[in-house]
């Protein structure tokens, strides 16, 4: 090789490796400026930022980017009746403190102090909101809790918290307000106020001491037995001054009633009720005590059905059927709390058995995939399918269909279809969520609304129920509560799309004309919620 083809070589060489080094250093730079450029622009923005806050707490704002088109300029608070109006108050003069704890309370309640509903803005959207009283200690006492005499009653079926919630109303009639008179505890639901062979007992913080460890209610409950005359009759006779209802919104309709015939009477008494919903349908409240338990204690029986359904073969599948009459509340959150099931099943969305959409082909799938599957159907699902009942339990609900069987029917009918056994495994442990005592989340839920429905009272409000709103205590009339319940899950809500993310099952909810904005313009028939 001659000399000059090596001087060549050479010269390629370097001249490459300076084009690099050069790329290199150019890139280095750019980068380098690049990231100079953006932390003087961070720098910028937080002074900004800080210059701009400083300048709202001057003013008395408070610190954030003021948004335009976003308002909420009327507010409409939901009226309570207030005894106030109609009778003289007997609690004038009183200090409201906690008697037995001897102390003033770190805040009272004023008298127009409430809570938003609709807490969601966005450009264009409605400046109107209704609000709800805030719940709470207040400073005027209507009655004199020398003279009170109360009476709490439990009714419908099982949930967890009952016995709190009973708990926590004597509790604090008798240490936060230290009433004198009587607490009647109704044996039996509505049927207690007059039956014979179910007489009232007497409830006191040690007759309650120990209740809250045990699960459904120490005064029994039942269904039906609602009449006024002798229920009036026993308020007259053991001059009840506050009755604590806690029930369903059939038996919030009852305790409504109370109200008004008390009312129409000119009788002295406030009446409260205290949500209670194992299916957590009641509208507006956030949830219904009892329900976070129920959901902890489904998981049970979801493990149960996955072990059954992977040791049994061939084609092992476990159905686990939960409550859930016309709201599929405990099934979604079970089935989400879980991440264990392959198809959950609801009333708010309609059960297709086979083709593109079927439960019954994605099961198939699902099987064949990894050996087995889980599914969770609420009582309610598949009224489309097998027809809605007309008869109707005490409380005038109507009976439901035989969902679960019909499931694991149609599942070995679809799997022998194919050729293959399917070893179908079913569980229902619709009681057992419900009995079982309230765990921690729900006894803290159980103390506030038993605490806020007596304080309530006593400062005179009459004809409401007191509840969560947007992880706020209210009081909320009575009729509001109930004119919309039972409520549905939003089956085009986030709770849904989460569940199709888990199941991976195919999505059956008929699909409505959406908005510019993205949202759906036709809904199903019935109050639904917003997730």
């Amino acid at each position: 090789m001659g000399a000059s083809s090596i001087d060549g070589k050479s010269a390629l060489i370097a001249g490459s490796v300076g084009v690099a080094v050069t790329y290199y250093l150019s890139k280095r730079h750019f980068e380098n400026k690049t990231i100079q450029l953006r932390k003087e622009k961070y720098d910028l923005d937080q002074k900004e930022r800080t210059d701009r806050n400083a300048a709202r707490q001057d003013s008395g704002l408070p610190n954030g980017l003021e948004l335009e088109g976003f308002q909420s300029d009327n507010v409409y608070l939901q009226d309570l009746e207030h005894l106030g109006k109609y009778f003289a108050s007997e609690g004038e003069g009183i200090n409201n403190v906690m008697v037995r704890a001897n102390c003033e309370y770190n805040k009272l309640i004023g008298p127009q102090e409430c809570i938003l509903a609709n807490i969601r803005r966005g450009p264009g959207k409605s400046a109107v909101t209704r609000a709800f009283l805030r719940a709470g200690p207040r400073a005027d006492l209507h009655f004199n809790p020398k003279t009170v005499n109360a009476a709490i009653v439990t009714c419908g079926g099982l949930c967890p918290g009952l016995n709190n919630v009973i708990r926590e109303i004597t509790r604090s009639l008798f240490y936060l307000y230290g009433i004198q008179g009587k607490c009647y505890g109704i044996v039996g639901g509505y049927s207690g106020f007059y039956d014979p062979k179910t007489p009232p007992i007497e409830l006191t913080p040690d007759t309650v001491r120990h209740i809250h460890n045990k699960g459904g209610t120490m005064l029994g409950s039942s269904r039906g037995g609602f009449d006024i005359d002798k229920i009036v009759e026993f308020i007259r006779k053991k001059n009840i001054r506050q009755l604590y209802v806690i029930g369903g919104d059939g038996t919030h309709r009852g305790a409504f009633k109370i109200h008004e015939t008390c009312m129409e009477l000119g009788l002295h008494v406030a009446v409260a009720g205290i949500p209670k919903t194992i299916d957590n349908d009641v509208d507006y409240i956030d949830r219904s005590f009892g329900f976070i338990t129920s959901v902890e204690q489904a998981q049970e029986a979801i493990r149960a059905a996955k072990t059954e359904a992977m040791c049994n073969l061939p084609n092992g599948i476990g159905i686990v059927k939960l409550m859930g009459r016309s709201s599929g509340y405990i099934a979604a959150h079970a089935t989400l709390g879980s991440g264990d099931v392959d198809l959950c099943l609801v009333p708010e969305v309609p059960i297709v058995l086979d083709g593109e959409k079927g439960c019954l082909p994605h099961l198939w799938n699902r099987v064949k995939q990894k050996g087995y599957a889980v599914v969770v159907v609420a009582e309610g699902a598949g009224e489309e399918l097998l027809g809605e009942s007309t008869e109707t339990d005490a409380s005038g609900n109507k009976k439901l269909p035989m969902i679960g069987e019909f499931l694991k029917s149609e599942i070995g009918k679809y799997f022998k279809g194919k050729g293959e056994e399917a070893t179908v495994k079913y569980i229902d442990p619709s009681y057992m969520i419900r009995s079982v005592p309230a765990n921690a989340t729900d006894s803290l839920y159980c103390m506030q609304l038993g605490q806020n429905a007596v304080h309530g009272t006593m400062a005179g409000y009459t004809g409401f129920s007191v509840g969560l709103l947007n992880n706020k205590m209210c009081l909320l009339p009575i009729p509001e509560l109930v004119a919309t319940s039972p409520r549905q899950m939003n089956a085009r809500g986030r709770t849904w799309e989460r569940i199709l993310g888990i199941t991976r099952q195919p999505n059956t909810v008929n699909n409505g004309k959406r908005s510019k904005s993205g949202s759906i313009l036709s809904h199903p028939i019935g109050t639904v919620s917003s997730v």
